[in-house]
């Protein structure tokens, strides 16, 4: 049994497969899922697990170089959910956000019900 960290399997190797330059998608329970990506749907309930969990817990166990967010996120608890944790966010449109989650290598579904709490994490490397 595992000490720490993740301990849903399915995520777990899904974070094990990632490269360099992978994009993870970590959504809110509303943002579509595009056909043919990875997902690991987490969501429970409204609210449960909220995105702010889920991303601590990856950013505790992979290397994250970027974040894109959707520029709607400005003035909202998203827009600080994310500048607490990076230090550089690319805004694009909203709409450009859920085309880039069609490139991804993983997509993860919480439970968060608050609008436009989605981010496109671009996986970095430890060296």
């Amino acid at each position: 049994m595992k000490r720490r960290g993740i301990l849903n399997a399915d995520l777990n190797a899904a974070i094990s497969r990632l490269g360099h330059l992978d994009v993870v998608i970590v959504a809110d329970c509303g943002l579509p899922i595009p056909a043919g990506v990875t997902v690991i749907d987490l969501a429970l309930v409204h609210g449960v697990p909220r995105f702010e969990q889920v991303l601590d817990a990856l950013l505790e166990e992979a290397v994250f170089e970027r974040c894109v967010a959707a520029e709607e996120i400005r003035s909202t608890v998203a827009e600080h959910w994310l500048t607490s944790r990076f230090d550089n966010i690319e805004l694009r449109s909203h709409v450009d956000v859920k085309e880039l989650s069609k490139t991804a290598a993983l997509f993860i579904r919480t439970g968060e019900a608050t609008p436009y709490a989605n981010a496109a994490l671009v996986c970095g490397v430890p060296f």
